[in-house]
């Protein structure tokens, strides 16, 4: 390892040289089944072909002019993406932090326009928005946020998966919007009640308020619909997403509607590299190949045959405490921390993620096989037992 790169990451000691599908070569040779994808953003798999030949013709055709001028890529993968979303609009960055942080200026914005001093957002417990001040100050993690005092003013919070301990909130005037992800990733794969989301659309609706879902990592198919509101038959105001939009390519998508589609005018906000040709290329093609090959619905069947068999395998471990999950963004609790599991499964050819101390998270990628999907099933089963 070299001192040039900065301290910000506990990296493991292996380096991939090629990838194929589900699967990364390190410089060694060795094959490791990826059952993190990226951390939830190669939703293709390594190399895809069509990918590939995006990256390669648009390279060689155009990388960059700015928005200052009209980009066909641009507005194609707006129109793709508004109307599998039902939003009206789009404003492309390159990451999902970018994306989060323009959706939380327009919820400002609009509190300003309404008269509005101290524009506040309801963000959650245990919720992960970014890196960036705003972002971090969003998130419900002190672990991101120590030290990075004074933190931005205008957040306050809720318990997850408790729509009444926010409406207990509504008598705060200064409230403009929630700020939640339907599925909590780095707070563990915390999945919310049935209904959850409906009920913080019925606040929203009494009260004037934005309802901001965060889909950076369970939109683009993985939790068994392009975005996970579509199953609770509910419209967010705005939403924003990434990871698997771009396959690897850095693209982040903040997408509004009604009201929070008219809150920005020219000079609000932008962006030197959102949505430039060659990022909104490869997006347009990730997206297609979702919708067409069925990847969500991929996902949720998959999503089940891995759920099934690690609740029977592991259903009389008593150091499991929950197992859960939707779709390909699963999580299992164990009774305490494992961090240690990420350099055994690496030892075995898989690579995994832990995250809140004591959850093994898989975000394997959309196109795995059945086979692949029972091989992550079996290694994590066998490191648990041997815990």
């Amino acid at each position: 390892m070299s001192n040039a790169v900065m301290n910000t990451y506990g990296r493991l000691n292996v380096a991939f040289e090629r990838g194929d599908g589900a699967w990364l070569i390190d410089d060694k040779g060795n094959r490791y089944l990826d059952a993190l994808a990226g951390i939830g953003v190669v939703a293709l798999g390594h190399t895809h072909p069509a990918v590939t030949k995006t990256i390669a013709d648009q390279s060689n055709q155009l990388l960059h002019t700015s928005n200052l001028y009209q980009i066909p890529a641009q507005i194609e993968l707006a129109d793709r993406l508004t109307a599998l979303s039902g939003m009206d609009n789009a404003f492309l960055a390159n990451s999902g932090a970018e994306a989060n942080e323009c959706a939380i200026k327009i919820c400002r914005l609009y509190g300003r326009q309404k008269g509005i001093d101290q524009p506040t957002i309801i963000v959650a417990d245990a919720a992960f928005h970014g890196r960036t001040l705003a972002t971090l100050t969003a998130s419900g993690s002190r672990k991101v946020q120590a030290g990075f005092e004074p933190l931005v003013n205008g957040f306050i919070r809720a318990p997850f998966n408790d729509a009444a301990a926010i409406e207990s909130m509504s008598k705060n005037k200064n409230i403009v919007a929630i700020m939640v992800e339907p599925v909590q990733g780095e707070g563990g794969i915390q999945v919310p009640d049935e209904g959850y989301l409906a009920e913080l659309r019925r606040i929203c609706d009494e009260h004037d308020w934005f309802l901001l879902l965060d889909e950076i990592q369970s939109g683009n198919g993985r939790t068994g619909s392009y975005f996970n509101y579509q199953q609770s038959n509910i419209l967010p105001d705005l939403v924003t997403t990434a990871k698997g939009l771009g396959n690897g390519i850095p693209i982040g998508v903040c997408l509004a509607r009604g009201k929070a589609a008219d809150v920005f005018k020219p000079g609000n906000h932008g962006s030197t590299f959102g949505g430039n040709p060659f990022a909104c290329a490869v997006g347009n093609t990730v997206v297609k190949t979702i919708v067409d090959e069925h990847l969500p619905a991929r996902a949720a069947v998959l999503g089940t045959r891995m759920l099934e068999g690690f609740r029977s395998r592991l259903a009389s471990r008593n150091n499991v405490k929950d197992i859960r999950g939707i779709g390909l963004m699963i999580g299992i609790e164990l009774d305490s921390p494992c961090g240690e599991l990420v350099q055994s499964a690496l030892d075995k050819g898989l690579l995994i993620n832990v995250t809140a101390d004591s959850v093994i998270r898989l975000l394997p990628p959309l196109i795995i096989s059945d086979e692949e999907a029972d091989q992550i099933v079996d290694i994590v089963s066998e490191l648990i037992e041997a815990i």
